[in-house]
């Protein structure tokens, strides 16, 4: 052979050479990649060619398939899809998925690699491809009682419900909320309402249980009981705090007063600055605590941290520098203080569940389409310790405290007959001025079963900005402590 003709033929070599690598490649190393671009139109084309798997609630599916005409052969389908739209979120044929539908993806669509061997079967029998199930730990009951209860009020807000024993989540909903259905395919009409909700000013298609914070107001005074406690600042909840009304912010000439009429707040107890939400009692509280064991326990509880559910959540702030007054005003759940109705619910657990806050989950099971277990969620405590919070004795205390609160004081919207119930309320400002904002309303309470045991917690949230009350009917007792008592009632009665 001549020397320019090796030259071609090694120059040949070389370029089939780069070819193979190339292949090899994209077959390979790049294969997850782009199965999973978004831009990959043949993957949107063979997921949607057979039904999916569903999101089950009490054993029942609340989603579903429907045949159609066009590449894309099946839709998503949803039950009270606003009911449980914060749950399961859309599975959009022209924009991918979101919530459970997005998290569970591969399962639900067949394509997990723990059910290769179901795929596998599939090939050599001509059976269709069929996609796994994801079980929720939601309670019909309860999430249907927490939407009523929003809609009823015509309210924005959210409401989150957890077994405080184990934390499975028991109810999550948020309201103004959407039909995923209404833009699941692919057709011009369904990408206007897909659009609409999207730049609808009242934000439906926000997860408001999760993923929004807000000042948790006069609910977070049952995390500062627990912390002055815990700590020892405050020894025995019946003594006088000595902390006057209206109470002067630390190193200010600011004056804070208190909302209830006529309470008696000046220089009273723990328990009756609990009962009658006294915020003298709490800003002394927090004041006297000083920041870092503020921050401390609000951490213990789940502050300052994302929580997987397995959708993540929003981060719950106690931030890590704060002068006094604003340490002081955290006592009562105001200053730069923020928190998802989730994270309310969860020290509403905790101190339910003697001081143990578990990790919250929404997914109790993944199952094939052969009804074979892929993968089981337990209960597990909260962080990587044991979970407590605050000893049992503190959350024996503060649950005295809550509890005589709903007795006796201001939480007395969520008795109910026969049942230990333990509650707090919350009005919480907010805007550059306090009072620029129509206030958010906050409940947090739980029930307990005769052996003392606590089978729910509830947070609910109300920003009543577009309901036709006046500012002096917005209170969490009159707003939220109806909702949460439906929720527990829910509960208690399954």
């Amino acid at each position: 052979m001549n020397r320019p003709l090796r030259h071609i033929a090694v120059f040949c070599g070389v370029l089939v050479l780069a070819l193979l690598v190339r292949v090899t490649w994209v077959q390979f190393l790049q294969a997850d990649q782009l199965a999973n671009d978004a831009n990959n139109r043949r993957v949107k084309i063979e997921a949607y060619s057979y039904p999916l798997g569903n999101i089950i609630v009490d054993g029942k599916p609340i989603t579903g398939s429907t045949e159609t005409s066009g590449d894309f052969k099946y839709k998503r389908t949803y039950t009270d899809g606003a009911m449980y739209a914060p749950v399961t979120g859309y599975a959009r044929q022209a924009a991918g998925e979101t919530m459970l539908e997005g998290v569970y993806r591969k399962v639900l669509s067949g394509k997990d690699d723990r059910l290769f061997f179901n795929r596998a079967r599939g090939m050599l029998t001509g059976e269709k491809p069929r996609g796994g199930d994801v079980l929720t730990t939601i309670s019909e009951k309860a999430q249907k009682a927490a939407y009523k209860g929003l809609t009823d009020l015509h309210a924005t807000g959210a409401v989150v419900a957890l077994d405080p024993r184990s934390g499975k989540i028991l109810a999550m909903a948020s309201t103004p909320s959407y039909d995923p259905s209404t833009f699941a395919g692919l057709s011009a009409a369904e990408g206007k309402k897909y659009l609409a909700l999207d730049q609808d000013k009242s934000k439906p298609m926000n997860n408001r249980a999760l993923r929004e914070i807000y000042p948790p107001g006069s609910t977070f005074k049952v995390l500062t009981a627990a912390a002055a406690l815990e700590h020892g600042t405050v020894t025995d909840v019946n003594a006088s705090s000595g902390a006057p009304a209206p109470y002067t912010l630390p190193q200010t000439h600011t004056q804070v007063g208190n909302d209830v009429v006529g309470a008696p707040c000046d220089k009273a107890s723990l328990k009756t600055g609990m009962q009658w939400s006294c915020n003298n009692v709490f800003l002394d509280a927090a004041h006297k605590l000083g920041t870092d064991k503020m921050r401390e326990t609000a951490e213990k509880f789940g502050f300052n941290s994302e929580h997987f559910v397995p959708v993540r959540s929003a981060v719950s702030g106690y931030p890590s520098k704060l002068d006094q007054p604003q340490t002081a005003l955290t006592g009562m759940g105001q200053g730069s203080l923020t928190s998802t109705p989730l994270q309310m619910a969860m020290v509403a657990a905790g101190i339910a569940n003697n001081g143990k806050v578990m990790k919250p989950y929404l997914v109790e099971e993944l199952r094939g389409p052969d009804l074979s277990t892929i993968e089981k969620f337990d209960p597990a405590p909260l962080n990587s310790g044991d979970g407590q919070a605050v000893s049992e004795s503190t959350a024996k205390k503060v649950q005295e405290m809550m509890e005589y609160t709903v007795s006796d004081g201001t939480a007395s919207k969520a008795k109910i007959d026969g049942v230990t119930v333990g509650g707090k309320t919350g009005t919480a400002q907010h805007g550059a001025d306090v009072n620029d904002e129509r206030p958010y309303a906050w409940f947090v309470s739980y029930a307990k079963l005769p052996d003392g045991s606590s089978p729910v917690a509830v947070a609910v949230f109300v920003d009543p900005k577009d309901m036709d009350i006046p500012r002096s009917e917005i209170a969490g007792g009159k707003l939220g402590g109806p909702i949460a008592k439906s929720v527990m009632q829910a509960v208690l009665n399954k």
